[in-house]
């Protein structure tokens, strides 16, 4: 395994629970997989349709998210937002996210 794919690994690993968060936030708003796909990467969040659907359907399973169905339009979409449960996840991963950012902070640096 080279140096690359050792840190590609890694970077995942430490994106993973962001995009959650990213998704439990940017949800509060109802919005669809798509358009939901797009605003994170707009955002810098860098995440694939494989990843997300899969993902929007477990948070849904668990109790953070809910759906509906809009068939108003020619095609219908599943809208998601962010339940009462999924608002509370959100905040408490933001404070645990605040509390992580300074202990990094405090790390020693390289120079």
């Amino acid at each position: 395994m080279t140096t690359g794919d050792v840190l590609a690994m890694h970077l995942q690993e430490l994106r993973r629970g962001t995009v959650v968060l990213a998704c439990l936030q940017l949800l509060r708003d109802p919005g669809y997989g798509y358009g939901l796909l797009e605003e994170l990467v707009e955002r810098g969040f860098t995440v694939d349709a494989n990843t997300l659907y899969p993902l929007l359907r477990r948070l849904e399973k668990q109790g953070y998210l809910a759906s509906e169905w809009n068939t108003d339009e020619a095609r219908p979409r599943k809208f998601y937002r962010t339940s009462p449960d999924g608002r509370q996840l959100a905040a408490e991963l933001t404070a645990d996210w605040h509390s992580l950012s300074t202990a990094i902070q405090s790390l020693p640096k390289d120079n």
